[in-house]
């Protein structure tokens, strides 16, 4: 990947950004967790999946399953950036007439599956992974999901399935942000080492840098199908973009005013002043 293909792909996630702040007025979003995977999910759309617009029900596409779907702005404002669907529509988020909404729905088009409990794509996953394999298809299915998340049971139970079954069209990816909810999730349950225990249950593990096109690039050369599934753990921060409130437990979900948003519209361009945001947020 040539540095100007880098530069694409990191306008397109600036623009991705945007799109995230914007959904966090007027009812607000999950935007700490959403800003964290926005390189994970432009990275994918634009450089992994053999998707698009107008394969939507194509049998032989891509699969990707947003586990985490509190996330799902960056999903939406993905799809939008990528033609899935008009950026306009996001404009509805949380509107009564559309199913823009806080997760994942299938009435979206681009959006596999719906989710929201968390814990449950990933056995999603592996019944439509296990379906391309009984059809002798080549496509392969991706489930992006939260660290938070890996303290479901239903995760370690569905791993050993895929492992059990040779799975090799199915990638996890980790969004690793390090918190799960409003408190870090090495004080709640210790996670790591993540990448061992996944070794454990017989599913490679590579680690990333989540914001770095070049290491998502590499580590998703590794997961080439040889017989078992693989998982990316990809490190990022929580608020990624956003100075003022990066690794924040208090901006997990937010609400801002129509004023704020400007704020963090101008700091993610860096034409604001990162002092005066944190500052004026946290007098709220």
């Amino acid at each position: 990947m040539d540095q100007k293909r880098i530069e694409e792909l990191q306008q397109t996630a600036l623009r991705v950004r945007e799109h995230i702040i914007r959904m966090s007025t007027d009812g607000g979003c999950f935007i700490g967790a959403s800003l964290s995977c926005a390189d994970i999910l432009v990275y994918m759309y634009g450089e992994v999946l053999s998707a698009a617009p107008s394969r939507t029900a194509d049998p032989e596409r891509d699969y990707l399953f947003l586990s985490k779907g509190h996330d799902v702005p960056a999903l939406y404002g993905t799809l939008a950036e990528f033609g899935f669907i008009d950026r306009s529509r996001l404009s509805n988020h949380l509107k009564t007439h559309d199913a823009i909404y806080w997760h994942p729905n299938r009435r979206v088009p681009g959006v596999e599956f719906h989710s929201g409990s968390l814990g449950h794509l990933i056995s999603v996953g592996i019944g439509v992974a296990l379906d391309i394999k009984m059809r002798g298809e080549s496509n392969r299915v991706y489930v992006v999901m939260g660290d938070g998340e890996l303290n479901e049971g239903s995760v370690w139970e569905a791993l050993l399935v895929a492992h059990a079954r040779n799975l090799d069209n199915l990638v996890a990816v980790i969004d690793r942000n390090q918190f799960q909810a409003n408190v870090r999730t090495e004080e709640l349950s210790m996670l790591d080492p993540l990448e061992p225990k996944f070794e454990a249950f017989g599913w490679p593990a590579v680690r990333a840098d989540g914001h770095d096109f070049r290491s998502l690039e590499s580590a998703f050369a590794r997961t080439s199908p040889d017989g078992r599934p693989h998982v990316i753990i990809a490190d990022t921060v929580r608020g990624k973009g956003l100075p003022s409130i990066e690794a924040r437990a208090d901006r997990w979900f937010v609400n801002f005013s129509h004023d704020e948003v400007a704020m963090l519209i101008e700091e993610l361009h860096g034409t604001g002043k990162a002092a005066l945001v944190s500052e004026t947020l946290m007098v709220r």
